[in-house]
């Protein structure tokens, strides 16, 4: 196994390493192709006098593919230039929302996935029921609702009429709780959904039906042996869902001013900071792989018959 495991994370490895090249290069071609990228960080009453000053501290006015061969280099280097909004380092300024964002996204998948299991697991418990579909058109709510209005409905409700929690800002459980609600409603939706349906394949199948026939508790049969099989859809798209948090933190973060590294991409675009959007989309690019990898190792400990090098258990 030992083998298998090291051969399976070289190979995740080589293949995150050409997807975080494809990433920058397409943050690096966008930055180029919507116009002159000395235009686009400069205020647009910039002096010309400052504006080929730019074009040339950055070497704009060389050819595209000199470019993208210096940017490269820099990038293998852990260098992505110099933020221009804020005089640093691009890099070190993208890290430090890191810990903010895993914060939010780790009390969202905190309250969404318990949730939506649990739905999910009630609804196939009592199939066509009164309890299911009122369930299911709460999951299929959360799946439709945009999280921007949820966002502002939460702070219209609980922080401007009834006062309980702050609008805005990043710190412990009285700010983290709307913003990890309004990001928990999507993947609750789509997991319940997913959890329901599973659960529902597996406990009509015989090995269950079996187990009831010998007396044991419905409890048992449920819980002891469907949901175990029936957990790798669920985890699967769990996984994913965690991973699409950092997408959804890029909006949520900035209707809640969370001080995260999904506001400071908003940011660096308006401000035009070219070299700190590089940055910030290179390290959200990482976590999501690294998310998913994380995923993958946890499928072989939930289901043993998943092997690494793609064959199954005899």
């Amino acid at each position: 196994m030992g083998v298998a495991i090291t051969a399976y994370l070289v190979r995740r490895l080589g293949h995150s390493l050409l997807v975080l090249v494809g990433v920058l290069a397409i943050v690096f071609v966008l930055g180029r192709g919507i116009g002159d990228p000395a235009r686009i960080m400069l205020a647009p009453d910039a002096p010309q006098e400052q504006y080929l000053a730019t074009r040339k501290q950055f070497g704009f006015d060389d050819p595209l593919y000199v470019q993208f061969a210096r940017v490269a280099s820099g990038w293998a280097q852990g260098d992505f230039g110099m933020s221009m909004w804020q005089r640093v380092p691009s890099l070190p300024v993208a890290l430090s929302r890191v810990p903010a964002t895993l914060h939010l996204a780790l009390a969202t998948a905190l309250i969404a996935i318990p949730t939506a299991i649990v739905i999910g697991t009630i609804s196939a418990i009592r199939p066509r029921s009164a309890l299911d579909r009122a369930l299911t058109v709460l999951s299929l709510g959360g799946v439709s609702t945009a999280e921007f209005w949820l966002g502002l409905m939460l702070i219209l409700l609980f922080a401007v009429q009834l006062g309980w929690l702050p609008t805005s800002g990043y710190g412990g459980l009285e700010y983290t709780l709307l913003p990890a609600l309004t990001l928990a409603f999507r993947p609750i939706g789509r997991i319940a959904q997913v959890a329901r349906g599973a659960m529902l394949d597996e406990m009509s199948k015989a090995y269950v039906v079996t187990a009831r026939s010998k007396g044991l508790s419905e409890r048992v049969c449920t819980f002891g042996h469907a949901f175990r099989n029936a957990a790798i859809p669920i985890i699967t798209l769990a996984g994913d869902e965690t991973a699409s948090l950092l997408n959804g933190a890029v909006v949520v973060e900035t209707v809640f001013g969370w001080a995260g590294i999904g506001s400071l991409l908003i940011q660096s675009i308006g401000r035009r900071d070219l070299p700190l959007v590089e940055a910030t989309v290179f390290v959200i690019a990482v976590l999501i792989i690294s998310l998913n990898l994380i995923v993958d190792l946890i499928y072989t400990r939930v289901d043993p018959r998943i092997r690494f090098g793609g064959a199954a258990a005899g």
